[in-house]
């Protein structure tokens, strides 16, 4: 028998796969197709080849998952560098576009009633756990409401696992405010903290921005109405 045939009928009787036998016989898939096709094997063989055939599947799968991710992961690289190009640089225009569609989104808008009676005293309240929303809207107070830093009242609303003295260091730090303008933190009991929600989902808690002047509110939702009449 021819030795290279002889070696590959033993290693296939032992439930060795074609590319197994390929690195041991240097002949084509063709060849072995040839001279393996009417073997009987056991049902040992029979097993490990199954197993072989499922390990290979798991395995193309698993490499086709991970060159999807790397894919997409390239794909949301070119998009997000694509979408930054196009922003211009920020003007005082920009900035009051976007204080004002953020305080839109997230402010304090509602005007107080005291027994059905509409009052003239309010607050501008800007509540947020993004870091850059909270930056953003400061410098929108500062540079377009021109409200000077003596005005601007910052209050910490904390979970109880939050240690206050570290997140008093981390929000001044994003705001670059002096410690003076922190007042008295809040606490609140919620989903989050009776456990429903992960704790780290905002491990600071949220930054509330307070200005007690009624008519830089009024003029701030004047704002907002002129950007609703823009579109």
């Amino acid at each position: 028998m021819n030795p290279f045939r002889d070696r590959a009928v033993r290693l296939r009787i032992a439930g060795k796969s074609y590319n197994e036998i390929r690195k041991e016989v240097p002949v084509a898939k063709s060849t072995l197709s040839l001279w393996l096709r009417d073997l009987v094997l056991s049902d040992k063989a029979n097993a490990r080849l199954k197993a072989r055939v499922r390990l290979g599947v798991t395995d193309a799968f698993l490499k086709r998952n991970k060159m999807q991710t790397v894919h997409a992961e390239r794909r949301a690289r070119n998009a997000a560098r694509e979408g930054r190009t196009v922003v211009p640089k920020f003007s005082k225009a920009n900035l009051l576009f976007a204080g004002a569609l953020l305080y839109w989104a997230e402010g304090y808008k509602r005007l107080k009633v005291v027994d059905g009676k509409a009052r003239m005293c309010h607050t501008i309240s800007f509540v947020n756990s993004d870091p850059e929303m909270i930056r953003v809207f400061l410098r929108f107070l500062r540079e377009v409401m021109e409200i000077p830093v003596e005005k601007i009242r910052l209050v910490m609303r904390l979970y109880p696992h939050i240690n206050e003295a570290e997140a008093l260091r981390y929000w001044a730090s994003i705001t670059r405010l002096p410690k003076e303008r922190f007042f008295k933190s809040s606490y609140l009991i919620t989903g989050a903290s009776k456990g429903i929600r992960p704790y780290n989902r905002l491990p600071w808690g949220t930054l509330q921005i307070q200005v007690n002047d009624t008519p830089k509110f009024h003029y701030l939702m004047g704002m907002i109405e002129g950007v609703k009449e823009g579109y």
